[in-house]
């Protein structure tokens, strides 16, 4: 029975070390549901690159920008304008100095051009908000485009290490996040900075001593603000990663609820979920609870500088006549110098939450690409099919090899079938050939050029797959078919169909060929959507063809149907099959019997029986792949 706290264990393993540890709880029973490895969290590691690269994406905008911060300086200027006229007001109209009588017509000239002052601010206001807005939606849009043509560039590796919910967190969550500092808090910043100065100017403008009593606590300010930011900071990461980690686990789990519901995991994966919402609930807690304290904390302290400035400012009045305007002007200045502090204090859980998001961004931009084509490659137009492995060894951990000294050769027209126990090495056979990963020793070529040297765009151009899992896209289904080769005319699109045996279910769907298929084909039959992906593969008129299971969703009857089609297509093409079902590789040119990475019998499959070794023991039923 696996234990709450191991099964929390497990999840730390699976999510890079980024699961909190939490109390104790009975849990359901054994088990745990899917998972795998994730992109590392931690705190920045640079922060100022972190903010160099994202301002290097508002760059394309300076001017629209410098037109933003224009209107925020406007913007500044009309508040602390519209601020100060109180004091001519005051003493002119309300409370004259020289003991007249106030004036009601002076006054409401006063307030109409007071009003005018306010609207010219909020004018310039709503201009830099618009502004701000759309230089924050085209700097997304670069960011989006980068990270997306990044990840076209990336490894099948790195695919294979890296969680779909966790990568789409990418860009959604922490993109988001990105977007709410540049169109929020970056002109915030500015504007607050502006306020500060400009305040601070008019303070000292309008009585020395009472800004001197107003500064004494700004240190006090700024250090319990700095305290808070400096202990926040590392929360706002580790709650973007426990995000990250959460929607990667919603997203497989929902993907493989058929599994979770067979397996009855239904509970258990309550539980796991549970210990994945309950750390990303910890640490937004902390990191908002730090965030959030910013406010009152600055709230607090600007409240204590207003009343001792208050009382300060009364005293100077009755003692030294300082005038009751200047009193009013300076103690709403007093309130606004800490206005903009309290809001650029309060905008750093935005800002760390931004940096967050943006190194998680830039840690997929960051990522080591496919390796650069050498400068002499060839591409290898006309390709034949002739395709040699020569002493071939590999692993994906270079320290476990998976291939040993493998060598076969296959011709156009041939049919090369891999069978074997699970994790032999068929698969990785064709992983190689496409070049997904790069050999330790050895070779391969095709048509005698070794494929390190033929660009990887051609030589997977050249190559068609039909994998054991389907995937389709969301368009019709001749778009889907002719993803396969884009330039494919109808004509050649039905004719792939037909040659897959997929015609006749088509024309039977609602409107036959311009059916939109959406949900990965979810209105389709698992046999029917691989019919699919096999019409894609004929459609391509690659040379070179792999199959890994194609038929494995299909029943007899169908499969039948297909390896009729599937004889055609393989007429002149050089195809490796990869097959548990051994009937489906009989008549194959030369079947490869792989045990522990290396290859034990090759022959057709006469052959093989007749030497009653491995292939003969899988298909009598003597012996099962493991």
């Amino acid at each position: 029975m696996m234990t709450t706290a191991e099964r929390e264990q497990s999840l730390r393993r699976r999510y890079g070390n980024r699961i909190a540890k939490a109390p104790a709880k009975k849990g359901p029973g054994p088990g745990h549901g899917p998972g795998g490895p994730r992109m590392k969290g931690g705190q920045p590691k640079n922060s100022k690159e972190t903010i160099r690269r994202l301002l290097s994406y508002v760059e394309q905008d300076r001017v629209m920008m410098g037109f933003a911060f224009f209107c925020v300086l406007i913007n500044t200027a009309a508040s602390l304008a519209g601020s100060y006229m109180l004091r001519p007001i005051i003493n002119r109209f309300i409370a004259p100095t020289d003991g007249s009588a106030g004036s009601v017509s002076g006054l409401a000239g006063g307030l109409m051009v007071m009003a005018a002052i306010y609207l010219v601010g909020v004018a310039a206001n709503y201009l830099q908000s618009r502004i701000m807005l759309t230089v924050a939606q085209q700097a997304l849009l670069r960011i989006r485009m980068d990270l997306f043509s990044r990840m076209q560039k990336l490894p099948v590796r790195f695919y294979d290490t890296n969680s779909n919910g966790d990568l789409m967190s990418r860009y959604t969550n922490d993109v988001d996040t990105i977007g709410n500092m540049l169109s929020n808090t970056l002109i915030q910043l500015v504007s607050g900075t502006l306020s500060i100065l400009g305040t601070l100017a008019l303070m000292l403008y309008t009585s020395v001593w009472l800004t001197v009593v107003t500064l004494i606590l700004i240190p006090l300010i700024l250090k319990a603000g700095g305290a808070v930011a400096s202990r926040s900071q590392k929360y706002f990461h580790a709650q973007q990663s426990a995000l990250g980690a959460l929607n990667g686990y919603i997203e497989e789990t929902i993907t493989g609820q058929k599994v979770v519901k067979v397996f009855c995991h239904e509970e258990i994966a309550e539980e796991e979920f549970e210990i994945l919402n309950r750390d990303l609930r910890d640490k937004q807690i902390r990191a908002q609870f730090l965030g959030g304290m910013m406010g009152p904390v600055m709230n607090s302290l600007s409240q204590i500088n207003y009343t001792l400035t208050a009382c300060i400012g009364g005293i100077l009045c009755v003692v030294k006549g300082f005038d009751v305007g200047g009193l009013t002007v300076f103690l709403n200045f007093s309130r606004q110098f800490s206005r903009p502090i309290n809001e650029i204090s309060m905008q750093v859980s935005n800002v760390f939450s931004a940096l967050a998001g943006a190194e998680r961004v830039f840690a997929v931009m960051d990522a080591e690409p496919e390796k650069e084509d050498d400068a002499d490659a060839v591409s290898m137009e006309g390709m034949k099919g002739h395709v040699a492995l020569e002493h071939v060894t590999f692993g994906y951990d270079p320290d476990r090899e998976i291939l040993k000294d493998i060598s076969l050769y296959a011709k156009p027209g041939q049919k090369i079938a891999f069978v074997g126990s699970t994790g032999a090495g068929k698969t990785t056979i064709t992983n190689l050939i496409n070049r997904f990963y790069d050999i330790q020793s050895g070779s391969i070529t095709i048509d005698g050029v070794d494929i390190r040297h033929i660009k990887r765009d051609e030589l997977r151009s050249h190559i068609a797959m039909v994998l054991q899992d389907t995937h389709l896209f969301t368009g019709t289904v001749m778009e889907n078919i002719r993803y396969g080769r884009l330039d494919a005319t109808d004509e050649e699109v039905i004719q792939a169909a037909k040659t897959a045996s997929a015609h006749s279910f088509i024309m039977r769907l609602p409107k036959g060929y311009d059916t939109v298929l959406e949900s990965d084909g979810a209105n389709l039959s698992q046999g029917q959507r691989q019919l699919l992906n096999i019409a894609r593969a004929a459609v391509s008129k690659a040379p070179i063809l792999i199959l890994d299971e194609a038929t494995s969703s299909v029943d007899t009857r169908t499969e039948k149907h297909i390896e009729r089609g599937m004889d055609r297509l393989m007429a002149e093409r050089t195809t490796f099959v990869i097959a548990h079902r051994l009937s489906t590789v009989r008549n194959a040119n030369a079947i490869m019997v792989l045990e522990n990475g290396r290859i034990i019998e090759r022959g057709d499959h006469d052959d093989l029986l007749a030497q009653k070794g491995r292939y003969y023991e899988l298909y009598t039923g003597m012996s099962e792949l493991e």
